[in-house]
């Protein structure tokens, strides 16, 4: 796998009209990773359709065939894992690349912490910098031996043949990656590990292990697993990403004449922020043909267009929302007065920092706000002008400013896109056939 941070990709992004069209955005990317995780450590053959052929994604695929997983695909979305039961997996011949995947680091350090072999968890420049003694020192707690880079940072270095044992751990952070750590990790423990969580976080783990045949037990804010257990193969449907769909929620709620319906999109309630909020906004957002599928609720979403308000997001919605926060900052500038974040440091340690980034990319394009700690204040109704954007390889911050262009007064440079392939293949190409007007150059 390349490190893509060889390659150069810019979108150039023209203002345009109504957002239009019926379309179904690529795989959940938290269900993808996961599908394959616990496939492989399954007893049978698990198929999964609907998997995000992302960069990311991709990147769990091939760590587990380093593994010694025999993994058939991904093709047209379709996996076929033969799964090698708990204790089946064999020493990498070298260390393990995550590329720009926290979510693939911070699951495998649980999984790993009990094996019988020795492994090193790498990653690309970005990753490379963030936090992982989240992770590494309640892992240590339960026995694990990690070994970090300087402040907690990758690589990873994990010493096998470390007996676990269950600990119970309130966590400081919500942080769905740490919880989803910790219970894969308690899988293999001696006892029972728990986790307290202080805000709800995306559960997406909690169910896959449920269909997987593995006992969750869940009371309030706290999950638990006992260690000895096994998973058996079962069959996933993953839905489309919200994260991914969001960029489409805002781009058809502030291009006026829009009308968008997004299939088959996945409607996890730890995930649905982003639609609370637009909603509290004003946004006109229908809900239809709810369904579940493996466990998972799946909906039918249509966005028209709304004249959005200003508003205080509640802090209840920010860790439901925590993903989609930079095109949510994008519908803040187009509303009308105030919107105001709090409680949002987790955004600090993302792929970027991304209020700083997303701040700076605004002020690229003339828009003011005020940067808090633990937030931003956006001030609506400011004109967008063009401009060039940093994304600072934060695929999320590009498709952001790509959805700002619909309204800018000129065109908005963004450079630094090549993540973009981490968590939405084709991103550009569906934005074309709703009526964005963006070009990508480069090659990835």
């Amino acid at each position: 796998m390349t490190n893509n941070t060889e390659h150069q990709v810019t979108f150039r992004a023209q203002p345009a009209g109504p957002i239009v069209g019926d379309i179904r955005v690529p795989g959940d990317k938290s269900m993808s990773h996961r599908s394959i995780m616990l496939g492989a450590l399954a007893e049978g053959i698990t198929e999964v359709n609907g998997f995000l052929e992302g960069e990311d994604s991709l990147a769990t695929v091939q760590a587990f065939r380093d593994l010694g997983v025999t993994i058939e695909g991904p093709d047209n979305g379709f996996v076929r894992i033969h799964g090698v039961g708990m204790n089946g997996l064999q020493a990498p011949r070298g260390p393990i690349y995550l590329g720009n995947s926290g979510t693939g680091m911070r699951l495998f350090s649980g999984l790993l912490a009990a094996q019988a072999f020795d492994s090193e968890l790498v990653g690309d420049a970005s990753l490379t910098k963030r936090p992982m003694g989240r992770v590494a020192d309640p892992l240590r707690a339960m026995g694990a031996v990690i070994d970090t880079a300087e402040g907690g940072r990758p690589p990873l270095k994990i010493r096998g043949s470390q007996p676990l044992t269950g600990i119970h751990y309130d966590m400081p952070v919500a942080s769905a990656q740490v919880k989803s750590c910790l219970l894969l990790a308690g899988l293999y423990a001696d006892g029972v590990t728990s986790v307290t969580e202080p805000a709800p976080t995306r559960d997406h783990t909690e169910r896959m292990l449920e269909g997987f045949g593995y006992h969750v037990y869940r009371a309030d804010a706290t999950s638990s697993v006992s260690g000895g257990g096994k998973l058996v193969a079962c069959n996933i449907d993953v839905p489309a990403d919200i994260s991914s769909a969001a960029f489409f929620l805002v781009a058809g709620s502030i291009a006026p004449g829009s009308d968008l319906t997004l299939r088959h999109v996945g409607m996890n309630p730890t995930r649905v922020g982003v639609i609370n909020i637009l909603r509290l906004m004003g946004a006109n957002i229908d809900v239809s043909n709810e369904r579940a599928i493996g466990g998972e609720p799946v909906a039918d979403v249509r966005v028209r267009y709304a004249p959005l308000k200003g508003i205080d997001i509640p802090e209840r919605e920010v860790p439901l929302a925590i993903d989609e926060f930079p095109v949510l900052f994008i519908a803040a500038t187009f509303a009308e007065g105030r919107t105001t974040l709090r409680g949002a440091e987790e955004l600090r340690v993302k792929e970027s920092d991304r209020i700083q980034v997303m701040a700076d990319g605004l002020a690229a394009v003339g828009v003011k706000t005020t940067v808090t700690p633990d937030g931003i204040i956006i001030d609506g109704g400011q004109a967008m002008t063009g401009g060039i954007v940093n994304s600072h390889g934060d695929h999320r911050i590009a498709m952001s400013f790509a959805v700002a262009s619909l309204r800018a007064k000129g065109e908005i440079v963004i450079n630094d896109c090549a993540n973009v392939a981490t968590s939405f293949p084709g991103f550009v190409e569906l934005a074309q056939q709703v009526g964005m007007n963006i070009q990508s150059q480069g090659e990835v």
